[in-house]
């Protein structure tokens, strides 16, 4: 072979093998970063993976917070009122929006009990929100709000 060809050869299997390489580390490195979303179907069903950083939400079920007085740690049932629900251990200062009967996700990891380990709650809000400062106003004096916050 050609000594110059066999250069070029090297060259070009040295660079596939580096891209092979990278593009490599690149999904694995994104693979570890994932938060799987899980509705409550799926966690009661077993799909939801043990010991593994991931997403649920549902429905807080009414009358199920129960909350430590010594501490911030709380416990709730999370459920999508058909027939699945789990219950969500938490430590910490809850979302101001959240109440029983609100729509919450909470990133965790499921234990070797099934119960799952909050590490963050996150309250969703109702969409049909309203500023106070128009809640005040008749319907048909409602101005349409400014999304850049400028004045009119």
């Amino acid at each position: 072979m050609n000594p110059k060809r066999r250069t070029r050869l090297i060259i070009v299997l040295f660079l596939l093998v580096g891209a092979g390489v990278s593009v490599t580390l690149v999904l694995l490195a994104l693979n570890e970063n994932i938060n799987m979303f899980y509705p409550p179907e799926a966690v009661v069903a077993g799909e939801a993976p043990v010991g593994a950083q991931i997403r649920a939400g549902g429905m807080v079920l009414e009358d199920s917070v129960a909350r430590d007085p010594e501490s911030l740690a709380v416990s709730f049932v999370l459920t999508d009122y058909v027939d699945s629900a789990f219950t969500v251990r938490y430590s910490g200062i809850l979302p101001d929006l959240f109440r029983e009967g609100q729509g919450i996700i909470v990133q965790g990891a499921i234990d070797a009990d099934g119960v799952f380990q909050a590490s963050q709650v996150l309250a969703k809000h109702d969409e049909n929100y309203m500023p106070p400062e128009l809640a005040d106003m008749s319907p048909g004096h409602q101005k349409q709000p400014n999304p850049l916050n400028y004045d009119r």
